[in-house]
């Protein structure tokens, strides 16, 4: 088998798993939202639950070292397909779709 062949399949399964750990991230992060909103709706107290609430902090965090290892693979594997001689950019092949986050504007020049 052609090995840029097998370099686009390596890189559709890490592009599709940089995803999976984004998209954990941001499901930890709602989940999270949504505890902490549910304490203040039964008006619970402050300290209620709290060692649940740092715990959802630990895996958090653990999925942030997780997204940093897999920004480290991406990389890795980059300099290992230059290394074999392949040259062609992975970019042209199709990424899993990303949300467009809306609320977030674009700076400009102005003068």
């Amino acid at each position: 088998m052609e090995k840029v062949f097998v370099a686009q399949r390596v890189a559709k399964k890490l592009f599709t798993t940089e995803a999976a750990v984004d998209g954990a991230m941001v499901e930890a992060a709602e989940l999270l939202s949504e505890m902490l909103k549910a304490r203040k709706d039964v008006n619970a107290s402050l300290v209620f639950a709290d060692d649940v609430q740092v715990k959802m902090m630990e895996a958090i965090k653990a999925l942030s070292e997780a997204r940093t290892a897999m920004v480290a693979v991406h990389t890795e594997l980059n300099e290992a397909k230059l290394r074999l001689g392949i040259r062609t950019k992975m970019d042209n092949m199709e990424k899993p779709p990303q949300a467009v986050d809306h609320s977030v504007t674009t700076m400009r020049e102005v003068g």
